[in-house]
């Protein structure tokens, strides 16, 4: 495989976003095969020749310059994770970095004794922690509650991003589903950095893409953000609709673990809902290695 497939497959994907009339251009220029900008279009935009572009898009060109780069972010309008994904994965095409981030293998040794106690601190809130990939590494007894089905799959098949699409109960407890989805894939093409040839994400990537015709629309969009917090709406079965606010922590000496942590207004039917997970029928497998005891 080229060097340059990966920024290849990228500026093509964000190509595909960017619609005429947001640079300045009639909408109805031509009779148009694809969605996006055509390639001269952008080449034009950015300011460099349309061989040199299409090259770059084929992985033909694996060492533009800084400027360059620049000028093509700009001309596709990226920002913030975005931009930083079009500079990154140009850095790698070219050899200017080879460096692959650690990921946590899935199924691996859970967080030590300290963020176990944290966990359980954390009560009545909901949280857990995950690692590089969305694998759940340990919950306490409410962060378990929040998410029903995700306990009955094996240890090592218990990531985020599988359970919101391959898992009937995750298909149906977040409301938007497409919307949260969306973020969750976006996430994960964010946080997996430059290491696309870690074993845990190409088999977790190729699993979804085989299994989920969703996954695979939305993948191809290339869209990338990684999750920080924000808010969830949940239609959950045993305690009902809520929408909860969240907040992502990375752990210090790790490579992408996160501590995840949810909660409401004090008073609001939201934070009713979320502290009846205290007391909802636990799930009936076994938690991780690792999980905070009930």
């Amino acid at each position: 495989m080229a060097p340059g497939t990966e920024l290849g497959k990228y500026l093509r994907a964000r190509r595909a976003l960017v619609r005429p009339e947001d640079v300045g251009l009639p909408a109805g220029a031509g009779i148009r095969r694809t969605p996006g900008l055509r390639r001269e279009e952008l080449a034009t935009l950015a300011g460099v020749s349309v061989d040199y572009y299409t090259r770059l898009e084929r992985g033909r060109e694996t060492n533009p310059s800084p400027a360059v780069i620049d000028a093509i972010s700009r001309a596709l309008g990226l920002c913030g994770d975005a931009r930083s994904r079009l500079n990154e994965l140009a850095d790698l095409a070219s050899g200017r970095t080879s460096e692959k981030p650690a990921g946590t293998a899935a199924g691996g040794a859970g967080p030590g004794d300290s963020i176990l106690r944290i966990l359980e601190a954390l009560r009545p809130l909901p949280a857990y922690v995950v690692n590089r990939y969305s694998y759940m590494l340990a919950a306490n007894p409410p962060g378990r509650r929040l998410l029903p089905g995700l306990w009955d799959m094996p240890p090592e098949q218990r990531n985020m991003t599988r359970y919101l699409f391959l898992h009937p109960v995750g298909r149906v407890l977040y409301h938007p589903w497409e919307e949260t989805v969306a973020a969750s894939v976006a996430h994960l093409r964010a946080i997996g950095g430059a290491d696309q040839d870690s074993p845990e994400l190409t088999a977790l990537v190729g699993e979804l893409l085989l299994k989920s015709p969703d996954f695979a629309r939305i993948w191809e969009r290339y869209e990338v953000h990684e999750r920080r917090g924000g808010t969830k709406s949940f239609r959950h079965p045993k305690v009902g609709a809520m929408t909860l606010s969240f907040e992502v922590m990375q752990l210090a000496g790790t490579s992408g673990t996160r501590l995840v942590v949810y909660n409401a207004p004090p008073g609001t039917p939201d934070e009713a809902a979320m502290l009846r997970l205290e007391t909802a029928a636990a799930p009936q497998a076994g938690p991780p290695p690792g999980t905070a005891a009930e």
